[in-house]
């Protein structure tokens, strides 16, 4: 059951996500792993939260779609020393032995499938009994921010629906919990966010989103749906970069997150 990745692989996307930590997209894992761990990272894009993996545990494989993405892993590992394996793999049919892994670990990876149980299940199978699988998803119906600028819920809109004409889920945080109980897997639930509040980091926010709205995959899949055209894409750009300008612009994006026991 295949999806189409709403970002895509734009260089406006890949500059977000090589923002992302350990620390920032991944704390509530950080207390489950120990430097004896095997650790498997699903849907690791540019790899910088791998590479914060892979100085905390024993071996970590990393996996994506795209092999163009993991070149840019390979040199995040490589910069920084690691010895990290990477391959082209699907989460729907992963191509590992059962039992291989102590972790297992997704973040912003569920929801963009079709099939995000199938995902789970197969995430626990290559994990060992006793190890756990991890995933942290954004939930983009409740993100909100301040002042209410128009365009910006616009934007909103127009994610959430060309997310689910792809086949994804983009409200899938509040889903996680509910996605591991119908994979059969016990799963404790916590909650996290990102707060762009700063001036510093509205500028870089804001300048992303109106660069992956006008030229990335997601406005591109928008036109092809005839869900806006480029007057639309141009006019929430704009509303981006009024959000930034504002002294008291504020913008908060919560996460879902889950820690799962693998029984045998």
């Amino acid at each position: 059951m295949a999806a189409v990745y709403t970002h895509g692989h734009h260089e406006s996307v890949l500059r977000s996500h090589r923002w992302r930590t350990a620390e920032n997209s991944a704390a509530y894992l950080l207390p489950a792993l120990t430097p004896q761990a095997r650790l498997l990272d699903v849907g690791c894009g540019p790899g910088t939260i791998t590479a914060d993996l892979a100085e905390r545990v024993a071996t970590v494989t990393a996996v994506e779609t795209a092999p163009a993405v993991l070149d840019a892993a390979r040199a995040v590992a490589a910069e920084r020393g690691l010895a990290i394996e990477f391959a082209v793999d699907d989460v729907n049919a992963l191509s590992f032995a059962d039992d291989m892994f102590d972790v297992v670990h997704a973040h912003q990876v569920l929801q963009h499938l079709a099939d995000p149980v199938t995902a789970l299940r197969e995430m626990a199978r290559v994990g060992r009994p006793g190890g756990v699988v991890a995933a942290r998803d954004a939930d983009y119906g409740a993100f909100t921010w301040w002042p209410d600028v128009p365009a910006l819920s616009d934007w909103q809109d127009l994610y959430r629906r060309v997310a689910r004409a792809n086949g994804g889920e983009p409200d899938a945080g509040r889903r996680l919990l509910s996605w591991a109980r119908a994979a059969g897997l016990e799963a404790t639930a916590t909650a996290s966010t990102w707060c762009f509040a700063t001036p510093e980091d509205r500028a870089w926010w804001a300048a992303g989103w109106a660069e992956r709205v006008t030229s990335s995959a997601l406005g591109e899949r928008a036109v092809a749906l005839g869900i806006a055209d480029q007057a639309d894409l141009a006019r929430i750009a704009d509303g981006w970069h009024e959000w930034a300008a504002a002294e008291d612009g504020w913008f908060l994006v919560p996460h879902g997150e889950i820690i799962c026991r693998i029984t045998p």
